[in-house]
């Protein structure tokens, strides 16, 4: 990458980052509603690129993962704990089962696994529907509280919508390290061939269930603030419509691609909202859209972009080897 490219990137990443602190100042509620499930459906996006992304293991029990978070949460912070030990219990809880559910994985792949996780999404939502004296139900956990940060109440949309920012920057910033370490690495090992891995001395059995638990883990997270957001939460978002928009959000946006969660949820989350013009015709619309991209872009948005500039440093290299071989044709 040359100096201009990396400034450039640079330069749109404080642009961007500038744009989502400063623009909702301006949004009513329900704008900052929709920016806050935005950055929180990314967090748990983010969770199932790592799991599918990066480590190809195929799961359809992400939604049942933030169900778990999102229960943790409003069980003990509507009997008076504060969030941040919710969020403790969710990772903790959400780790260990996403460890477990790891096991079959190792046994079965692609579609076979996408069963499994299926029948756990499955089991978590009759949990969630009919264990009543810890669920209450149908009747869903309402009054849920927002938490304070730091002294600073998040009552408010526009301090919510901060603090659920700011926790999509530093789950951001540790996955960014994850992913460049050898850890991401020996994930990416394992997603492109177990066989190989395992005889470069990788430990595939513990990838495999790490891979599963920190992204089933990063579901918890994005519960913890999805409870408090709404503050209200029955079983119907929990269901399998939920795990299949978040495998949506990643494919979409682009597999095993860092930003790939973000776009996803972007298209997943705003652009039926932005369509919402075209009254009952938008969720059409945003169907035919979806299907066309990936018919055109199987890799998703980011496939598009990584394609366009493997095209143009294919076509540089080639442009610098005709120029090598005229100069070497013309030497003395």
């Amino acid at each position: 990458m040359t100096a201009t490219g990396k400034y450039l990137r640079i330069a749109v990443g404080i642009a961007v980052i500038a744009a989502l602190i400063i623009v909702p100042m301006n949004f009513n509620r329900y704008g900052l509603y929709i920016l806050s499930q935005w950055a929180v459906m990314t967090i748990a996006a983010m969770g199932l690129n790592l799991t599918l992304g990066y480590a190809g293991q195929v799961s359809l029990a992400q939604g049942a993962f933030v169900g778990i978070g999102a229960y943790a949460a409003a069980i003990m912070t509507s009997q008076g704990m504060p969030l941040i030990a919710a969020l403790g219990v969710a990772i903790v809880l959400c780790f260990a089962i996403g460890w477990i559910l790891g096991y079959p994985a190792l046994r079965v792949q692609h579609h076979y696994l996408a069963f499994v996780t299926l029948a756990f999404s499955t089991l978590a939502f009759l949990v969630f529907r009919n264990e009543d004296w810890l669920t209450k139900g149908i009747y869903g956990i309402s009054n849920i509280p927002r938490p304070n940060v730091m002294g600073f109440a998040t009552n408010r949309p526009l301090p919510f919508y901060y603090f659920c920012l700011g926790s999509l920057a530093l789950v951001s910033l540790a996955m960014w390290w994850l992913i460049r370490s050898p850890w991401g690495r020996a994930f990416v090992a394992l997603r492109e061939n177990p066989v190989r891995a395992l005889s470069l001395g990788i430990d595939t059995r513990r990838y495999t269930l790490m891979a599963f638990a920190i992204g089933s883990a990063l579901g918890g997270v994005a519960g913890t603030l999805y409870a408090p957001l709404t503050q209200y939460i029955d079983p119907v978002p929990f269901n399998l419509s939920l795990s299949l928009d978040l495998l949506m959000m990643v494919i979409v946006g682009g597999s095993g691609f860092f930003f790939g969660p973000f776009l996803g949820a972007m298209i997943a989350v705003l652009l039926p909202e932005w369509l919402r013009f075209t009254h009952g015709y938008y969720l059409m619309l945003y169907a035919v859209a979806v299907m066309l991209l990936l018919i055109y872009s199987p890799t998703g948005i980011l496939g598009i972009l990584d394609r366009y500039l493997a095209e143009r440093r294919t076509k540089a290299a080639s442009a610098l080897r005709a120029v090598a071989k005229s100069r070497l044709e013309t030497a003395p």
